[in-house]
């Protein structure tokens, strides 16, 4: 679905992903494990088109993205939700969901299905976004990408900094969405057993390097342990 051929990317003079290569399978989740500053929301923003790689290519189902821009990316069906449970916050939850869902065909019945999976922000709908809690917002951030009805989902650190009982949801929905078909999900996340439970594909950076990678599973756990260690 989508691949990093060699990929050299940087701010400025610095480097920080050095000849990447990662694949997301069809219908599949590829999960990015690593330290801070290993290059994995570069990893990210460079698959959107936030950042254009000085070396290498990035396709998207055979085709080379590397020259188009994040809308065309969008437009060929790519969903990117950031760090940062990001909304906007002036704006309740339900204008939030509206405001990707118009002028979209079928845009009433993708923020139903939306809700359906975060059933926890239907009775948030006429409370402003900035008021949520984190986890709230990841959610409603979350169900926003997937009104686009996106065919590969990028994901960065969506459990980060959320209260545990609201992170168990997030990874339920995300491990629901995976096992549907149809979609593709580029996961970046720090929680390991999670990430390993969710990937078909898993890639472990460190200083902007692949240092491991290999099929996803549980049985993955203790080489991504001993690869995260070193």
């Amino acid at each position: 679905m989508l691949e990093f051929d060699e990929i050299q990317v940087g701010y400025g003079r610095s480097v920080v992903l050095h000849g990447v290569s990662v694949a997301v399978p069809a219908d599949g989740v590829a999960a990015v494990l690593g330290h801070n500053g290993a290059g994995k929301s570069t990893l990210l923003r460079a698959a959107i088109g936030l950042l254009k790689p000085r070396r290498g290519a990035v396709r998207l189902a055979g085709e080379d993205i590397t020259g188009l821009s994040p809308h065309q990316r969008v437009a060929r069906g790519m969903a990117y939700v950031p760090q940062g449970q990001q909304c906007f916050p002036h704006l309740t939850t339900a204008e939030n969901l509206q405001l990707v869902a118009d002028g979209r065909p079928g845009g009433k019945a993708a923020i139903a299905e939306a809700l359906d999976l975060f059933p926890a922000l239907v009775g948030l709908l006429g409370r402003r976004a900035g008021l949520l809690s984190g986890g709230q917002r990841q959610q409603l951030a979350i169900a926003r990408a997937l009104i686009t009805k996106p065919t590969l989902l990028l994901l960065d650190e969506p459990t980060e900094g959320i209260q545990p009982n609201v992170v168990g949801e997030i990874e339920q929905t995300i491990l629901s969405l995976a096992s549907r078909g149809g979609l593709s999900v580029l996961l970046v996340e720090q929680h390991v057993g999670f990430a390993l439970k969710a990937a078909r594909q898993y890639y472990v950076l460190e200083a902007g390097r692949v240092t491991s990678s290999g099929a996803g599973g549980a049985d993955a756990e203790p080489t991504v342990r001993q690869a995260l260690t070193v």
